[in-house]
């Protein structure tokens, strides 16, 4: 239902569950964290009905302020996250959560509230959540770079930054959009 194994690319067909899931996870980390966190998003493939996607949820979590964001790595920690370091404009600060060793169930992007990133990971979730024509051309990307890099994680989504790029920037990327240098803020997926 839920896991993949570390830097390994696998796609499976959305699952309904998943919204449950991330409710879960959600619930969890505001229990944890407390007012450190503004807000808690479901963002990346797992969040778009329709999309095929890497079975880990993918959070997206607004900081107040940067000051707080080592109490808050902290407290998650305490929680049982693990602690994966500042991804910068790649990904925020990154906690994921493991069901067994090297086995991803959940990657915590952490934010700050101002940053335009927060934003980014917002807009391509709902673009592709309301486009069918954008999702569907997502969808074959995302299989085709799944197909050639299925033990190259890094490889599977820097073949995807182009197509966010053109997401985010408001255009309809060409079917064949795709690889490209990460763009600062691009979304987790």
């Amino acid at each position: 239902m839920i896991g993949l194994r570390r830097h390994t690319v696998a796609l499976v067909a959305h699952d309904p569950a998943w919204a449950a899931l991330f409710a879960a996870e959600a619930r969890a980390i505001q229990s944890a964290a407390g007012d450190l966190v503004l807000q808690v998003e479901h963002v990346g493939s797992t969040a778009v009905p329709d999309l095929p996607a890497k079975p880990i949820l993918d959070l997206a979590i607004a900081v107040r302020d940067r000051e707080a964001l080592p109490e808050l790595v902290r407290r998650l920690v305490a929680a049982g996250y693990l602690d994966r370091g500042d991804a910068g404009s790649d990904g925020g600060y990154l906690l994921v959560k493991e069901a067994l060793p090297e086995v991803r169930t959940a990657h915590l992007h952490l934010v700050l509230s101002e940053d335009p990133q927060w934003q980014h990971y917002l807009q391509f979730r709902d673009t592709l959540r309301r486009d069918a024509e954008v999702r569907c051309r997502y969808a074959r990307l995302k299989r085709d770079l799944a197909a050639r890099f299925p033990d190259d994680r890094k490889r599977y989504t820097r073949g995807k930054h182009a197509f966010i790029r053109e997401v985010l920037a408001g255009r309809r990327p060409p079917p064949d959009a795709g690889g490209g240098a990460p763009l600062s803020g691009d979304g987790p997926e």
